[in-house]
Protein backbone atom coordinates (compact mmCIF):
# COMPACT_ATOMS: atom_id res chain seq x y z
CA UNK A 1 0.00 0.00 0.00
CA UNK A 2 1.11 3.17 -0.85
CA UNK A 3 1.06 6.15 1.02
CA UNK A 4 -0.26 9.53 -0.02
CA UNK A 5 2.20 12.19 0.59
CA UNK A 6 0.98 15.53 1.20
CA UNK A 7 2.52 17.96 -0.74
CA UNK A 8 3.40 21.35 0.25
CA UNK A 9 4.80 22.83 -2.66
CA UNK A 10 6.94 21.34 -5.45
CA UNK A 11 8.95 22.46 -8.70
CA UNK A 12 9.78 20.32 -11.59
CA UNK A 13 11.91 18.29 -10.22
CA UNK A 14 11.01 18.35 -6.17
CA UNK A 15 8.57 18.80 -3.68
CA UNK A 16 8.32 19.71 0.20
CA UNK A 17 6.79 17.33 3.11
CA UNK A 18 6.41 18.02 6.66
CA UNK A 19 8.67 15.47 8.62
CA UNK A 20 6.90 12.62 10.48
CA UNK A 21 9.12 13.07 13.32
CA UNK A 22 9.94 16.97 13.03
CA UNK A 23 12.80 18.31 15.42
CA UNK A 24 11.14 21.49 15.66
CA UNK A 25 7.74 22.82 14.41
CA UNK A 26 7.60 23.34 11.22
CA UNK A 27 10.64 20.75 10.07
CA UNK A 28 10.04 20.13 6.27
CA UNK A 29 12.06 17.36 3.51
CA UNK A 30 12.48 18.36 0.72
CA UNK A 31 12.44 14.86 -2.13
CA UNK A 32 13.47 14.74 -5.18
CA UNK A 33 10.82 13.10 -7.40
CA UNK A 34 12.77 11.05 -9.36
CA UNK A 35 14.48 7.93 -7.32
CA UNK A 36 17.87 9.26 -6.34
CA UNK A 37 19.43 7.08 -3.09
CA UNK A 38 21.79 10.11 -2.05
CA UNK A 39 22.19 13.85 -2.38
CA UNK A 40 25.81 12.95 -4.19
CA UNK A 41 23.55 11.17 -6.76
CA UNK A 42 21.18 14.41 -7.47
CA UNK A 43 21.53 15.41 -10.66
CA UNK A 44 22.58 19.37 -11.36
CA UNK A 45 18.50 20.64 -12.12
CA UNK A 46 17.56 18.50 -8.48
CA UNK A 47 20.34 20.44 -6.90
CA UNK A 48 19.19 23.99 -8.07
CA UNK A 49 15.52 23.43 -7.55
CA UNK A 50 16.26 22.10 -4.11
CA UNK A 51 17.98 25.27 -3.26
CA UNK A 52 15.15 27.06 -4.87
CA UNK A 53 12.25 25.62 -2.66
CA UNK A 54 14.64 25.38 0.15
CA UNK A 55 14.13 29.45 -0.12
CA UNK A 56 10.54 29.32 -0.84
CA UNK A 57 9.70 27.38 2.13
CA UNK A 58 12.50 29.72 4.56
CA UNK A 59 10.53 32.62 3.35
CA UNK A 60 6.57 31.12 4.11
CA UNK A 61 8.39 29.79 7.76
CA UNK A 62 9.33 33.58 8.37
CA UNK A 63 6.10 35.16 7.50
CA UNK A 64 4.17 32.69 9.14
CA UNK A 65 6.56 32.38 12.45
CA UNK A 66 7.84 35.11 13.89
CA UNK A 67 9.78 33.14 16.68
CA UNK A 68 11.69 31.68 14.30
CA UNK A 69 15.31 33.25 13.56
CA UNK A 70 17.67 30.37 12.23
CA UNK A 71 17.79 27.20 10.36
CA UNK A 72 19.49 24.08 9.89
CA UNK A 73 19.58 22.11 6.66
CA UNK A 74 21.16 18.84 6.30
CA UNK A 75 21.00 15.82 4.38
CA UNK A 76 22.61 12.01 5.74
CA UNK A 77 24.31 10.16 2.72
CA UNK A 78 24.41 6.55 3.93
CA UNK A 79 23.45 4.13 6.96
CA UNK A 80 27.11 5.15 8.43
CA UNK A 81 26.09 8.97 8.27
CA UNK A 82 22.36 7.76 9.65
CA UNK A 83 20.44 7.58 6.67
CA UNK A 84 17.62 5.42 7.37
CA UNK A 85 15.02 6.31 4.51
CA UNK A 86 16.98 5.47 1.22
CA UNK A 87 15.86 7.93 -1.24
CA UNK A 88 17.21 12.00 -0.71
CA UNK A 89 15.62 14.05 1.08
CA UNK A 90 16.79 17.04 2.98
CA UNK A 91 16.29 18.70 5.80
CA UNK A 92 14.83 22.34 6.54
CA UNK A 93 14.80 22.63 10.68
CA UNK A 94 13.25 26.09 11.52
CA UNK A 95 15.44 26.72 14.95
CA UNK A 96 14.23 29.15 17.49
CA UNK A 97 15.92 31.12 20.57
CA UNK A 98 16.62 28.57 23.33
CA UNK A 99 14.90 25.20 21.97
CA UNK A 100 17.39 23.60 22.82
CA UNK A 101 20.06 24.57 25.62
CA UNK A 102 23.39 24.73 23.70
CA UNK A 103 23.11 24.81 19.66
CA UNK A 104 26.91 26.11 19.41
CA UNK A 105 28.07 23.81 16.33
CA UNK A 106 24.36 22.80 14.94
CA UNK A 107 24.90 19.59 13.04
CA UNK A 108 28.47 19.15 14.20
CA UNK A 109 26.82 17.50 17.24
CA UNK A 110 26.29 14.29 15.51
CA UNK A 111 30.33 13.68 15.31
CA UNK A 112 32.41 11.77 18.57
CA UNK A 113 34.24 13.45 20.56
CA UNK A 114 37.16 11.73 19.47
CA UNK A 115 37.54 11.16 16.16
CA UNK A 116 39.41 7.72 15.06
CA UNK A 117 41.19 9.20 11.55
Amino acid sequence: MTEQLNILVENKTVFAIRDRSPVSRGHMLVIPKRHCLDYFKMTRQELCDSHKLIEILKEKILKTDTTVNGFNIGVNCGKTAGQTIFHTHIHLIPRRTNDTPNPRGGVRGVIPDKMNY
